[in-house]
């Protein structure tokens, strides 16, 4: 099935509305146009960090690294980097004004370690000089000596110690777990790794800082966070936040690697830009961004659950522990989501959710796409599996079984009620356009007559929760001007990292002043515009800053018609703003000419809008409360084949069907769920991080770490977005977010190969197959169920 089929089904009839629109109007709400960017991606001429012409004495930073996993630093001698030829600074933790601390929330990520190293790859020291080349071969010359402690480097390690890196977290509870799993007619118990995952964004980590008058700081950097960035650099110049400012126009991807991960490198450019009043940039090597910087969390997951006859789940208990690296980072609000979805879309009535944030020598790991909810929900799909081979029945019936939905089963185990559950219905439509049933008996055919070759089925769902978990998070700003000439200039504090934002909000400001998209001007995102502004991430991008940019549009709009029902003595419904004009009862004006006709009568074109999301609240000490605005749905088929005598295998095919509300962009928005299915599929399979004895990462390079290649996409693909959608909370157009969501949907690849090896041994049984699924573990895992040794 070609691209553009399975485009042209995904948006139905909307699309072919919002086709047909074009001629009158380009780039409203629900239009599928192109990112704004997009041709400049594909010609090489668009703008990132790295293209920024600097000036003639920019100084290029190196930041320089520790050897060792764990111990105290016995000595650090700098004289000879600092003798260095063509080097002009060297700083350390000593040199810093202000405060040594890059952490997003806990202070316990110091830009340079003093006098204690905590994972290989920690930053000691950075030098500042004429070339990059010519810092990295003299920080080469600094006379480091270690005292090595003992290090903790794996999870099942740091259980053991009890090593914790956050506070004791509080459980989740609903019902009376133990009793329920007490009484329970059938009990299953096991334990699923689930690997980490690097963010292998393809532009990496760069900063440059530009020194301004009277101590302000200039610093253009790579960062899904301007404000908590300016922030950090900030107090670690003892400055007021208002001389500092933080811009950018674009990442080249993030993935929530440069959430909290850019300031590292940002503070360390503005450090040195700072002592010797010259521009200093930052621009990261591959092998050293990899080693440096966080990923995904691992996770360790224990569970045990009690089922009835027909494999509906009457309790569980599960415990997550969770490699969080040395420091805390954002791991508490990670395990917190991890936790929120450990139920997807399955109704707990008797449910006890624990976790632990383990402490380790290895680097802190920090937000990834879905933010902790993939790792949760992998593990309740593991569980349903275990009750489907238990039984001896098809997986997507005890799936079904399990769903939310009816009187009394709409409560999750954080007492947050599902109102919004739809799973039922696009599972229902997947499973009948995927022909489930039929490619079901299909593969059971297959695989009786086939000993060497097996194929897998599943057909997983989504859940996902949008919002911060962190309510204040839960907040964003705009700024719209509309000049003489009817063109409008665009400011909010999302940021672009080629998910579309810029575009999507674009449209949602075309939209209130019924205009084309192409008179919108958007602009760098700056703290210098709209200030105190949160990460883009969670999913909440568009939902918050198309909000904010919504409401100052309307202030605009609202005083344009009080103008003109003054001006011309209409009644203001009589003003109506459509395809580019302005009809004033019996006249009609272009926008243009009505917007200079209000700027002459001296009316304010200029606002700035706010949004904070309703309804939301947690209490966390107490597992209870609402972290939610609302969820977003989606299901996955897909189908792979295993040889069993290398463990290799292949996704042949996948069909997939999203919910995304009342899409703003079609187009943007099949692209979203494509991106996130693959990168789900690559966390899951090809992707897997390895440290060796010594607390060194070994896959710090494309050589060693296997991101999913072209080959390794499934020969069919079949994406559409949910017909029926439409977000019942009023979001944005009642759209609904699509950034993380469509991540979890290569849970299906994960559990399709689980379906092909559960089988090998003539009896379908749980094998212990872990994450990533890469065919070396496929293969060990089919040799286990092979030679008796099967969970």
């Amino acid at each position: 099935m070609t691209r553009s089929a399975i485009f042209t089904a995904a948006g139905g009839n909307r699309m072919s509305e919002a086709i047909a629109r074009i001629g009158r109007r380009r780039g409203g709400v629900s239009d599928p146009i192109a990112h704004d960017s997009a041709h400049m991606h594909v010609a090489g001429d668009a703008n990132y960090i790295d293209d920024l012409k600097v000036p003639d004495n920019c100084l290029d930073v190196f930041v320089a690294s520790s050897s060792c996993a764990h111990g105290e630093v016995a000595q650090l001698d700098l004289s000879a980097v600092r003798a260095a030829p063509g080097v002009v600074a060297v700083v350390s933790a000593e040199d810093i004004p202000g405060r040594n601390d890059v952490s997003p929330v806990a202070g316990d990520d110091p830009l340079f370690a003093d006098g204690l190293v905590q994972f290989h790859g920690q930053s000691l020291f950075a030098v500042g000089a004429e070339t990059t080349d010519v810092a990295r071969a003299a920080a080469a010359k600094a006379k480091l000596v270690y005292k090595a402690r003992p290090a903790i480097l794996t999870i099942d390690e740091a259980m053991a110690r009890r090593s914790f890196v956050i506070p004791p977290i509080p459980a989740m509870r609903t019902g009376d777990a133990a009793e329920a799993l007490a009484a329970a007619p059938h009990r299953r118990s096991g334990r699923l790794y689930v690997g980490g995952q690097e963010h292998f964004y393809l532009e990496g980590q760069v900063s440059l800082a530009i020194p301004g008058e009277d101590g302000d700081m200039h610093v253009y950097s790579s960062t899904q966070h301007p404000s908590e960035l300016q922030e950090i650099i900030a107090h670690m110049l003892d400055r007021p936040f208002n001389a500092v400012t933080v811009e950018l126009r674009r990442m080249g991807g993030a993935f929530g690697g440069k959430e909290s991960q850019a300031a590292l490198f940002a503070a360390a450019a503005a450090l040195i830009a700072d002592r010797t009043g010259r521009p200093a940039k930052v621009c990261v090597d591959r092998d050293d961004d990899m080693t440096m910087t966080g990923k995904r969390h691992d996770f360790r997951i224990d569970y045990d659950v009690g089922f009835d006859d027909d494999g509906r789940i009457t309790g569980i208990t599960m415990a997550l522990a969770a490699r969080c690296g040395y420091s805390a980072d954002l791991s508490a609000a990670i395990i917190d989501r991890a936790m929120f979805h450990a139920d997807n879309c399955y109704y707990l009535p008797n449910a006890e959710i624990t976790a632990y944030g383990c402490k380790t020598n290895t680097v802190s790991n920090t937000a990834f796409r879905g933010f902790g909810g993939p790792q949760g929900m992998i593990a309740i799909e593991r569980v349903i599996d275990e009750i489907a081979f238990h039984l001896g029945r098809d997986p997507l019936d005890v799936r079904k079984l399990n769903f939310y939905g009816g009187s009394g089963r709409d409560m999750t185990h954080y007492h947050m009620p599902v109102e919004d559950n739809v799973i039922g219905e696009i599972v229902a439509e997947l499973e009948q356009t995927a022909d489930y049933a039929v490619r079901r008996a299909a593969i059971d055919r297959f695989n009786a007559v086939n000993r060497y070759v097996r194929k897998g089925l599943a057909l997983t769902p989504v859940k996902f929760g949008i919002s911060f978990t962190t309510s204040h998070l839960n907040q964003a700003g705009a700024l719209v001007h509309v000049y003489k000439d009817g063109s409008v200039h665009l400011n909010h504090g999302g940021t672009e990292m080629g998910q579309g934002l810029f575009t999507k909000i674009a449209q949602v400001v075309a939209e209130e002043f019924q205009i084309d998209v192409d008179n919108v001007k958007i602009t760098a995102t700056t703290t210098g515009k709209v200030p105190n502004t949160s990460a883009t991430a969670a999913s909440s991008g568009t939902d918050m800053n198309g909000m904010a940019a919504r409401a100052a549009s309307a202030a605009i709009r609202e005083r344009l018609i009080a103008f003109g029902s003054t001006q011309y003595k209409v009644a203001p419904e009589e003003i109506v703003f459509e395809n580019n004009r302005v009809r004033v009862g019996n006249q009609e004006f272009s926008f243009a000419e009505f917007v200079n006709q209000a700027y002459l009568a001296r009316i304010s074109l200029s606002s700035t809008g706010f949004y904070r999301t309703p309804k939301i609240h947690y209490d966390r000490d107490n597992g209870r409360g609402r972290p939610f605005y609302y969820f977003a749905y989606g299901a996955a088929v897909s189908e792979v084949v295993v040889d069993v005598l290398t463990g290799e295998y292949r996704v042949m095919r996948v069909d997939i069907l999203h919910d995304v509300g009342k899409s703003l962009n079609p187009a943007m928005d099949i692209g979203q769920i494509e991106g996130g299915f693959i990168q789900g599929m690559g966390w899951l399979t090809t992707e897997e991080l390895c440290w060796d004895e010594s607390g060194r990462l070994t896959t710090h390079a494309p050589s060693t770490y296997k991101i999913p290649a072209c080959s390794d996409r499934p020969r069919d693909m079949r994406i559409a977005i949910w017909r029926g959608g439409e977000n019942r909370e009023p979001t944005i157009y009642r759209s609904k977010a699509v950034g993380e969501p469509p991540l979890m949907l290569g849970i299906s690849v994960f559990n399709a190969l689980t379906d092909a090896v559960a089988g090998v041994a003539g009896t379908r049984q749980m094998p212990a197959l872990h994450a990533p699924a890469t065919p070396e573990h496929v293969l060990m895992a089919i040799e286990e169920m092979t030679s008796g040794g099967q969970q």
